[in-house]
C-alpha cells in the first residue's frame, strides 16, 4: 500500500462516520457466524492417528473428514512466542530435543515436525498459535489445550481476542491459567482442566467457576448422574479418551457431547449413528 493510501485510510478510519461503517460491519459479520456444532467429534491434536500430531497437516485433515471440535496443545517459546506442541520436549515428535520453554521460535521452526511419523511429511514445521487459528474455519469449535500457567493463559486470551475468535475458541486450562485469561479478556470461554477425572467434585467446581466446558477422563466409564447435572448447568462435555466403537457409543448414550478421538475417520460412521453427520465444506 502506498504511503498517501495508508494516510488516507487512516484518516477515514479516525472519522465518526468511519466508526459508525465499522461497528455496523462488525455486526453483520457477527450475525453471520456459522452455528457452531451442539455435538460430535473432537480430533485429537487433529487426525493424529494418521498425521502428525499439532500440525497443519493434521488438522487440514480432520477438517477434510469433517470433525466438529479441532483439540491443540499450545506452549509458551523461550522468547515468548505461542507454538503447539504436546509434551515439554520436542523429543518425541520431531528431530530435535530440549524443552520447548528452552529453544526460541526461529529454534523450533527449524525442526521437521512431520518426518517421524512418515516420510511423507518431511519438512513439517511445528505451527504457531496464530497461524493454527487463522487456517481454521468458523464453524468448528477450538479446543485449546493450555500447556502452562497464568502467562500462558494471558498470552493465548489476548490472541484470540485479537483475531475475533471469542465465541469458538475456548481454553482447556488449570485454574490458574483460567483466572489469567479471565483477566483480560473476562467472557473467553473455559473448560475446566484443574481436577481433570470422572468425580462429582470435578462437575460441581465447574459449574461454579461458570466454564462453558468440562472434559471428563477416563476408560469408557461415564459418570451418567454428574453429566446430567453439567448439562442442566449449560456445561458442554468433552470426554478423553475411549474411541472403541462400544466406547463412542457409551459415551454418546450417556449424553456426552464431544469424545475425543485420534481416528476421526473410523469413528464418523459410529457418529452417523446417532444422527452426527460430518461437517461439509
Amino acid at each position: 500500500m502506498k504511503h498517501s493510501q495508508i494516510i488516507t485510510r487512516r484518516n477515514f478510519l479516525t472519522s465518526s462516520g468511519a466508526f459508525a461503517v465499522c461497528l455496523a460491519w462488525r455486526q453483520r459479520a457477527a450475525a453471520a457466524d456459522p452455528a457452531l456444532p451442539e455435538r460430535g467429534l473432537c480430533a485429537h491434536r487433529g487426525a493424529s492417528s494418521t498425521h502428525p500430531e499439532n500440525t497443519l497437516p493434521a488438522f487440514a485433515e480432520a477438517l477434510r473428514l469433517g470433525a466438529h471440535m479441532i483439540e491443540f496443545d499450545v506452549q509458551l517459546t523461550r522468547d515468548g512466542a505461542l507454538v503447539l506442541m504436546h509434551d515439554p520436549t520436542v523429543d518425541r515428535t520431531t528431530n530435535g530435543n530440549g524443552k520447548v520453554s528452552d529453544l526460541t521460535l526461529a529454534e523450533l521452526r527449524g525442526l521437521d515436525a512431520g518426518a517421524r511419523m512418515d516420510e511423507r511429511f518431511k519438512g513439517t514445521r511445528i505451527p504457531t498459535f496464530e497461524e493454527t487459528l487463522a487456517m481454521m474455519p468458523r464453524d468448528v469449535w477450538l479446543n485449546c489445550h493450555l500447556k502452562g500457567g497464568a502467562a500462558l493463559g494471558a498470552a493465548t486470551a489476548r490472541v484470540i481476542k485479537s483475531v475475533g475468535r471469542q465465541r469458538q475458541a475456548f481454553l482447556a486450562a488449570t485454574a490458574a491459567a483460567a483466572r489469567a485469561a479471565r483477566e483480560v479478556v473476562p467472557d473467553i470461554l473455559i473448560c475446566n482442566m484443574e481436577r481433570q477425572g470422572n468425580s462429582a467434585e470435578y462437575a460441581r467446581e465447574t459449574i461454579a467457576m461458570k466454564a462453558a466446558f468440562i472434559q471428563l477422563l477416563g476408560k469408557g466409564e461415564v459418570p451418567i448422574d454428574d453429566v446430567k447435572v453439567l448439562k442442566a448447568a449449560g456445561v458442554r462435555v468433552n470426554y478423553y479418551h475411549d474411541e472403541t466403537p462400544e466406547g463412542l457409543r457409551r459415551q454418546w448414550n450417556a449424553g456426552v457431547d464431544f469424545p475425543l478421538v485420534n481416528d476421526p475417520a473410523s469413528a464418523l460412521p459410529i457418529a452417523q449413528e446417532f444422527g452426527i453427520l460430518p461437517l461439509t465444506r
